[in-house]
């Protein structure tokens, strides 16, 4: 099994790349089942994550080609083609669902398209309650028999779905996208209330207004979405991964460095950016993306509080909680979207940080200086907290488990490398 070593006390300088946002790329991709013609994405993320997405829309029999080029200009990375013409299933099996929650978004496409689906109960980071039951009851509004058996959910629509007013009890990204596809091809009007707001639920929208759906209200809280007969292909560029962006963010701000983030957007990430400028950090937007800088003075602690969009992210929280254990003072962190992620603050202990969690929120109370270790990642967002906790702290840090890292970073670290990080990859 691979691990990160990562030698810490170097500043990070130079210039990143921000890769397109993997939370982006997998309800892109799943959308593609929503018509014959041939979707192409550009600038998918080489990830963990979107090789199983592609191996599932395989599974299923869609034709997936890819041609390397960037649309009309547009950032580097993969384009890829995915044509649902003739799929052979509509199973999303456990062997490949159960490596990624989001595989859990085919649902939405199968069932309008086909009319039945059968989809393994998802997996994906063990990080609390994260409710299925919120696509599934939305779906069963637009007239979805839902069944769960075996540890599958067997879904049909004899009839074809119907629009309705679906107003979901808590925010969910998911639930909103596979909304979204759903109703794109169902009969008459559908209203989605208290929809997910995030940058990646706008993009999908985007995309499935490209393929012809009727969509108002991208972006808003409220969704109205009008029923079309057939959707067609598209050409799609996959917006800039702004966890990505953040996460480098901190990184230049935790080492004193200064580093140019090619791609990254300030308005996508402004509660992350606000945060971070409270602590010290200094970030202006560039030509190409924005820069994020340290060069006066010591950090200081600053109370988090997760939020859905546009609030601060909860994929943030970890990478912040770093940064403030290095800060000046104390700060509190309150996670309020998933339970139980705060399982890195052990191993962040093992490093000589000084927090306490008190059910739901942790109080990070700084320290002069992190102290190398053997550490062990126990999902994605932990894991990266590992590896800026590592470039921040004296003496070698050794990061163990990181594939969790490879299904959400995207050679995080050549990039950091690069830059001047000393941190390499030990195969196992």
């Amino acid at each position: 099994m691979d691990r990160i070593r990562i030698r810490g006390g170097v500043p990070l300088k130079g210039v990143i790349h921000i890769g397109g946002a993997k939370n982006a790329a997998l309800p892109l991709m799943a959308a593609c089942l929503l018509t014959d013609q041939t979707l192409t994405l550009a600038n998918l993320p080489h990830l963990a994550d979107i090789a199983t997405m592609t191996h599932l829309l395989a599974e299923l029999g869609v034709k997936v080609s890819m041609n390397g080029a960037a649309l009309n200009g547009g950032p580097a990375g993969r384009v890829c083609n995915f044509t649902a013409a003739d799929i052979s299933g509509t199973t999303a099996p456990y062997e490949l669902v159960r490596k990624m929650r989001a595989s859990v978004l085919v649902l939405g496409p199968l069932l309008a398209r086909y009319g039945h689906a059968r989809v393994s109960l998802p997996g994906g980071c063990a990080i609390g309650t994260r409710p299925i039951d919120l696509h599934l009851k939305a779906l069963a509004r637009l007239g979805a028999e839902i069944e769960l058996k075996e540890g599958y959910i067997t879904a049909s629509a004899p009839d074809g779905l119907k629009g309705a007013h679906v107003v979901f009890p808590m925010v969910t990204v998911g639930g909103t996208e596979n909304l979204l596809m759903a109703a794109s091809l169902a009969e008459g009007e559908t209203v989605l209330s208290n929809a997910a707001r995030e940058p990646e639920v706008a993009d999908l929208a985007r995309c499935l207004v490209a393929m012809g759906a009727d969509i108002e209200g991208i972006g808003a809280d409220t969704i109205r979405i009008r029923g079309v007969e057939r959707l067609h292909g598209a050409e799609h560029t996959v917006v800039g991964d702004r966890i990505e962006t953040g996460t480098y963010a901190v990184a230049a701000a935790l080492t004193g460095g200064d580093l140019e983030l090619i791609g990254g957007r300030l308005d996508l990430i402004e509660a992350v950016a606000n945060t971070m400028v409270q602590a010290g950090a200094e970030i202006a937007a560039t030509e190409g993306g924005l820069r994020v800088s340290r060069t006066n003075g010591a950090l200081k602690g600053v109370d988090i509080m997760t939020e859905p969009f546009p609030g601060f992210p909860t994929d943030m929280q970890a990478q912040l909680m770093v940064l403030m254990a290095v800060a000046d003072g104390a700060s509190m962190i309150t996670e309020t979207i998933f339970e139980n992620r705060f399982m890195h603050v052990p191993e962040l202990c093992r490093m000589g940080a000084n927090i306490n969690v008190h059910g739901a929120s942790a109080i990070v109370r700084g320290v002069g200086a992190l102290c190398g270790a053997q550490v062990m990642a126990t999902d994605l967002r932990a894991s990266v907290s590992l590896v800026l906790a590592g470039l921040a702290a004296e003496g070698e840090t050794v990061v163990n488990r990181v594939y969790h890292l490879d299904r959400g970073y995207e050679r995080l670290e050549e990039k950091m490398s690069a830059c001047g990080a000393k941190i390499e990859r030990i195969k196992g």
